[in-house]
């Protein structure tokens, strides 16, 4: 069994055009700050990824932001209390988002957000961790990648009962509870990546 200490949140740069949007972002960061979970995130002062992290430090949280040096201008690290991990580039941004997480969360966000979250997903379809994932359906944002999932799994390209392992919410006070009831069933060994990063 573990435990959630740490979770990596993908959200976009942007604040999107629904106002609900950035408010999930700041009552999830609100939620993580008052139940001491810590957030890992992209580093980003800018859209919904600030309005994160300043919801978690303005609530006494902590947060560790991890940004690729080429990103510094684009979306410009907080300048609040918190870590921040500087990295050469995406890849290593990634792994060491992994390594810092008990567990991912997918807001709202662009291609940036479903990338990183399509990664985790194949990772724990090839076995390489079990640490849970979660989508929040914030106003059914994510509506249309879980009908492509379901599409793909009738079309028989999805084995090993992925959609199983994909967590979704569609409110903001379900995420926490869902990511710790999903975390009882890992074993600490579980959240470790089965390669080393150069192969993945």
């Amino acid at each position: 069994m573990s435990k959630i200490n740490a979770v990596c949140v993908y959200c976009g740069s942007s604040a999107g055009t629904d106002p609900a949007f950035v408010k999930a972002a700041q009552a999830f960061g609100k939620i993580l700050a008052e139940n001491r979970v810590r957030l890992v995130y992209g580093g980003g002062s800018v859209g919904m990824m600030g309005a994160l992290a300043r919801a978690v430090l303005e609530h006494g949280g902590q947060a560790t932001g991890i940004i690729p040096e080429f990103l510094f201008r684009r979306e410009r690290p907080q300048t609040l209390r918190e870590e921040l991990i500087v990295t050469r580039d995406m890849h290593e941004r990634k792994r060491k988002m992994f390594d810092e997480a008990d567990a991912f969360v997918a807001l709202p966000g662009g291609i940036g957000t479903l990338e990183e979250l399509v990664e985790q997903l194949t990772w724990v379809q090839l076995g390489h961790h079990k640490k849970p994932i979660l989508v929040a359906n914030i106003n059914d944002f994510w509506e249309p990648l879980r009908e492509l999932l379901d599409h793909m799994d009738k079309l028989g390209f999805i084995y090993g009962g992925l959609n199983a392992d994909l967590l979704m919410a569609e409110k903001v006070e379900d995420i926490l509870p869902k990511l710790q009831e999903a975390a009882r069933r890992v074993a600490e060994a579980e959240k470790t990546m089965a390669l080393p990063a150069e192969r993945l």
